[in-house]
């Protein structure tokens, strides 16, 4: 049994006796540690290889880590070593911000779930920079921006172009967060009039920018959708998305419907729902998107994928690349092996 074989039975025991959020700062920290000569080469983990290219760029197998999980980028080698094609960092606001009030993350473990209401609480966009400039890790590397709590929705565009312009020169594509339901008023950023707002400045900018950069280089924007979306919504949104020719959507964040843990210890806090309980609707999702847009814009599966089939899955629904976050959680990094090796 490898190393991280191990991890269900010994090590996840221990992590679960702490609180959930600190449980999570203390693997950050000791990722940050591990990603570090000698150890990096102790704590590594090979997947084969299954290479895929996607919105331009190649990536070493589909399956990436979701954002959320490495906010700051303050692991970042460590967690590219354990096999992932890519890593998405962030979610990241231009200013610092201490996020919700604690506790805001819970498990569910009886269904291998989580809730958080974190509230996108990161160290600014320029921390993450830094991280971005001093990696090692030669994978794909996506960040996830989004606006400071305190923006108002009128000015939300001002705190995307901020985070865009910084971080466009230290990573691979762009995630626009407009679904996570842990902040204020986000998700209206997701009806027509406004996302269209949004959408049209960010193109505009990523053209200025692929223009002026060494050699055009050309950074893909990818979209971040709710499951909770009304069909209509989504329609209008994947519309806006083909009609500004956005380079990706993500399919899904995490939800605020409690229907299948209802009862369930933890299940009536609020936040987010991420994990198995998230993985019919936010395939469902998933699936629609694509039936709307077909070959024509990219996807990225989320939500759930916790093996092999789940992943496949995704990828039947139509999905070109993967990520996950609650399985790292619950499995540990054996699940990026397992789910890598039998793609």
């Amino acid at each position: 049994m490898s190393l991280y074989g191990l991890y269900p039975s010994l090590v996840r025991p221990l992590i679960f006796c702490l609180d959930p959020e600190n449980a999570h700062s203390l693997t950050i920290k000791l990722g940050s540690l591990l990603g570090k000569e000698p150890l990096i080469k102790l704590f590594s983990q090979q997947v084969a290889d299954k290479p895929v290219e996607v919105m331009g760029l190649k990536f070493n197998n589909p399956l990436g880590l979701a954002a959320g999980m490495d906010k700051n980028g303050d692991a970042i080698d460590y967690l590219g070593a354990l096999g992932f094609g890519h890593l998405e960092l962030g979610t990241v606001t231009p200013k610092p911000q201490k996020g919700n009030a604690k506790p805001r993350m819970f498990r569910i473990k009886a269904a291998q779930g989580l809730i958080n209401r974190m509230g996108f609480n990161n160290a600014g966009v320029d921390h993450l920079v830094k991280n971005l400039q001093q990696r090692h890790y030669q994978g794909i590397v996506g960040v996830s921006i989004g606006k400071n709590e305190f923006t108002s929705l009128e000015h939300a565009v001002d705190d995307y172009l901020i985070c865009m312009n910084k971080v466009y020169n230290y990573c691979d594509y762009i995630a626009i967060n407009i679904s996570c339901p842990n902040t204020k008023d986000l998700t209206a950023l997701q009806e027509a009039e406004p996302l269209v707002k949004l959408l049209e400045r960010l193109k505009a900018e990523q053209g200025k920018l692929a223009a002026s950069g060494s050699a055009g280089r050309y950074v893909p924007l990818v979209v971040k959708i709710a499951p909770d979306l009304s069909p209509v919504q989504l329609e209008a949104i994947c519309d806006t998305c083909l009609r500004l020719k956005i380079d990706g959507i993500s399919a899904t964040n995490t939800t605020t419907s409690r229907d299948v843990i209802y009862g369930l210890p933890h299940a009536s806090e609020w936040g987010g729902l991420s994990g198995e309980p998230l993985r019919a609707l936010a395939t469902k999702t998933l699936c629609r998107v694509h039936e709307m847009v077909g070959d024509k814009i990219p996807l990225i599966g989320v939500g759930g994928i916790n093996g092999i089939i789940a992943a496949r899955e995704k990828l039947d629904a139509g999905a070109s690349l993967l990520q996950l976050y609650s399985a790292f959680v619950y499995q540990g990094p054996a699940v990026i092996k397992d789910i890598v090796d039998n793609l």
